[in-house]
């Protein structure tokens, strides 16, 4: 279990301001946010490779605060690797078992354990400069994993690799994860790797963390705009609620009205709805759909297997390329965009 409390840190020209997070035992927590956010340097405090100027930092149970690293018993992945090069992948895995003094028996046991749970074990006595990227991270993580410790902390482990290898050693972490429940703190600014491998996710965003949830909590129901638009939310709407019937708010956009699932009474809100929410058809559906919206095509932009569609009346929606197709879609075509109440996350405007 990790717990900061009130943590914060002048950095050059960056401030972490009054961090507080409780990271429970065996999960698999993410810290989500841009470039320049200040998750590096929390992770490295966590690390102890900085002190706070402020705040406290406990690892199971103990306030770890002011310990040196050495003395937290945490395991360490970067994302550029930091493999020792004169040392080959078994020298490199045994190095922090070499440190703690570990018997050359059980040394050997758990790093031939934890080779073969990655599926390295024949590149054992191969050096670094003769790896690829994803062999080379799957030796740091190995290094890191290997001494069993309380905490494994990830810095942005997958960003230097391709899309392929990311996906590989996504699951890879998620497999080793399940097996060897090691309570896990992974930062990284991508999307993706956040809701596929977090229990919970905390974004951060200009040294702050700004939300703390599951993944359908931080991607379904972002509590502001600035966290809508990072998680990839693009239709951002603004209106006033006119009235709210059983838990379904009436909301006036200007030329139409949108139903939502909302206890919120009268009021000007922010309403958000995911592209791929929206269901694009050429006729009226007759659906559970609350929310029918007449627009015209005026840009169709093709990422891979989807197509991403821009009406005139501000919606964005995603397609697949094949339904793209079958519909016969072209800009300058008339659709119908039609999306659940359930799908309008509202809140209220700042």
């Amino acid at each position: 279990m990790i717990k900061i409390k009130k943590i914060c840190k002048d950095w050059k020209e960056f401030s972490l301001k009054e961090i507080n997070l409780e990271i429970k035992k065996g999960e698999y927590f993410v810290i989500l946010g841009p470039t320049g956010a200040g998750k590096t340097l929390l992770l490295e405090m966590i690390a102890g490779f900085h002190l706070p100027d402020e705040g406290e930092i406990w690892i199971n149970g103990k306030d770890m605060t002011n310990y040196p690293p050495e003395d937290r018993n945490i395991g360490f992945v970067y994302q550029d690797y930091s493999l020792f090069p004169h040392l080959s992948v078994i020298r490199n895995i045994r190095f922090g078992l070499e440190l703690k003094g570990t018997p050359k028996d059980d040394m050997e046991r758990k790093s031939n354990e934890i080779m073969k749970l990655l599926g390295i074990s024949h590149l054992s006595h191969r050096y670094p400069d003769t790896l690829s990227g994803g062999e080379q991270q799957k030796v740091a993580i190995a290094r890191a994993v290997v001494t069993r410790p309380s905490v494994l902390l990830l810095d942005e482990p997958l960003s230097a690799l391709d899309r392929r290898t990311q996906n590989l050693l996504r699951e890879e972490l998620k497999r080793i994860h399940q097996i060897e429940g090691l309570t896990t703190l992974h930062v990284t600014h991508d999307q993706t790797e956040a809701m596929i491998l977090a229990d919970r996710i905390a974004v951060m965003m200009d040294g702050e963390i700004v939300q703390v949830g599951t993944p359908h909590d931080i991607f379904n129901k972002p509590l502001n705009e600035d966290i809508a638009a990072f998680v990839g939310v693009e239709n951002i709407l603004e209106g006033e609620i006119k009235r709210n019937r059983d838990g379904i708010a009436i909301i006036d956009l200007g030329d139409i009205e949108l139903n939502a699932v909302s206890d919120y009474g009268e009021g000007e809100v922010k309403v958000f709805v995911r592209p791929e929410d929206i269901l694009i058809s050429k006729k009226m559906q007759e659906s559970s759909a609350r929310n029918n919206m007449r627009g015209r095509i005026v840009k169709m932009t093709y990422f891979g297997a989807l197509v991403h569609l821009q009406l005139d009346n501000g919606l964005i929606a995603f397609v697949t390329k094949l339904s793209a197709e079958d519909l016969g879609l072209e800009i300058g075509e008339e659709v119908y965009a039609s999306f659940k109440a359930t799908s309008v996350h509202v809140v209220k405007k700042e």
